[in-house]
């Protein structure tokens, strides 16, 4: 019987299959990577706005200072009224922008005529500090068109939230990170 040679592979082919190995590594850690970056069981923490009574915690309690917590206006509930109460507090002297008649203590919440009697509300979000004033006024004398929302672009996604610690009721909970936002709308304010 003739011996059989031992395959002694060529330098070039060597190389080759290290590279293969390497470039299938590389494809099974990039497809890791992005199967990890949309897994389902990632959370985020979020306000829960039919369970919040606007105690104002979310201003004092966030570790960031602004707040990540920010006031959100639901356009489809709004009323475009020239009185909103979520703009003008209770004892307003008079319905002009002027700062002693405004809610909202760092004029965050925006107004802009539109037609008579029509006015268009906004939330500058580099001034609302999250107190929830304006929401709190707007959902006892209004239709309940302004909430509060972490924003997502803001939020440290702490393990342990501060707000949600310290919140009476429970409003701040965790929300798969597919759908980090609770919103309000007509169909569940009816």
């Amino acid at each position: 019987m003739k011996p059989v040679p031992e395959h002694d592979p060529s330098r070039r082919e060597f190389v080759r299959h290290c590279l293969a190995g390497v470039a299938g590594a590389a494809v099974a850690g990039v497809a890791g990577a992005a199967a990890l970056g949309q897994r389902p069981d990632r959370w985020v923490w979020q306000v829960d706005p039919h369970r919040c009574v606007q105690c104002g915690r979310c201003e004092t309690e966030c570790v960031l200072q602004p707040s990540a917590v920010k006031c959100v206006h639901a356009f489809a509930m709004c009323g475009y009224c020239k009185l909103c109460f979520g703009y003008f507090h209770a004892e307003a002297p008079s319905l002009d922008s002027a700062a002693e008649n405004q809610t909202c203590p760092t004029g965050a919440l925006r107004r802009r005529f539109v037609e008579e009697p029509y006015y268009e509300y906004t939330v500058d979000e580099e001034l609302c500090v999250g107190c929830g004033k304006c929401v709190k006024t707007c959902g006892q004398f209004g239709n309940g068109s302004l909430y509060l929302q972490i924003k997502r672009d803001l939020c440290l996604d702490c393990n342990e939230c501060a707000i949600a610690r310290a919140c009476p009721v429970q409003a701040i909970r965790r929300v798969p990170a597919t759908t980090p936002y609770l919103r309000k709308d007509v169909a569940a304010s009816e």
